[in-house]
């Protein structure tokens, strides 16, 4: 385990930035490596340009935002809408987990309001519970067997909103992390992904990509009494691990919420 490692497994690229883009800023920071996988290319996220150009363009939008966090990038393949929670994709993540060998990974949270990201966060819990079973070979050769011993941490960030399908709001949060510090190098890393803009402009009707995640992270800040925050829950069920690897790592940062 590289004990200075994280690994986010979202749906989508710009759902790690958006989701959790303040704590991979504080963490590189203090020399962590960051590495951002998606399990899709975004290749429905146009209204004119066609699969194959959206997904080179998001690609590099994704490689850009990586970049500012001294980290890298991976797509594990799939496209948008159709991506299921079957051995290619586990496989696939596996595989990456095997190959960057993190501290913890952050994922979605179980539920969310797009199917994509539920089967992220589904495929990122299989991965991190099995990257270490020899008997999975998967991937390229290096990493057909694991190297590591020990089950990754495993965290999930806030859906979006902060509710579930039904409104409700999600209760499960176990730690926020003040990210004021960093907010606005989080909306430089969220600027990366301009075809996303586009997108919820036309397709959402929201033409305020950027202030929508201040809104949402000053709601959130609003909870602990700072001005920016994000929120976490962590998987602390058997047979997961769950000492405070994270917590601790931010911990001049970490507010506790009621």
């Amino acid at each position: 385990m590289n004990r200075n490692r994280i690994l986010t497994i979202c749906a989508h690229p710009d759902d790690t930035e958006f989701r959790c883009g303040g704590i991979l800023l504080l963490l590189a920071r203090q020399g962590w490596k960051v590495d951002i996988a998606t399990l899709t290319s975004g290749d429905c996220g146009s209204m004119q340009e066609s699969p194959n150009a959206i997904a080179a363009r998001r690609a590099a939008e994704a490689q850009a935002a990586a970049k500012r966090l001294g980290g890298r990038y991976h797509c594990l393949g799939g496209q948008d809408l159709q991506v299921y929670d079957h051995n290619e994709m586990r496989a696939a993540a596996i595989a990456l987990v095997r190959e960057v060998d993190p501290a913890c990974v952050v994922t979605h949270y179980p539920w969310d309001y797009m199917p994509d990201h539920d089967v992220a966060s589904a495929v990122a819990r299989t991965a991190v519970f099995c990257a270490t079973m020899p008997n999975y070979v998967v991937g390229p050769a290096a990493y057909h067997r694991p190297t590591q011993e020990l089950v990754p941490l495993y965290y999930f960030g806030t859906p979006m909103g902060g509710s579930d399908y039904f409104g409700n709001p999600v209760q499960q949060a176990h730690f926020f992390v003040d990210i004021s510090a960093v907010i606005e190098e989080k909306a430089e890393l969220l600027a990366c992904h301009a075809s996303q803009r586009e997108w919820l402009r036309e397709q959402h009707g929201m033409d305020q990509y950027l202030e929508a995640m201040r809104a949402f992270d000053a709601r959130v800040g609003a909870m602990v009494g700072v001005k920016y925050a994000e929120v976490f829950a962590m998987h602390k069920g058997e047979p997961y691990p769950h000492p405070p690897l994270l917590q601790e790592a931010l911990a001049e940062h970490v507010r506790q919420g009621g």
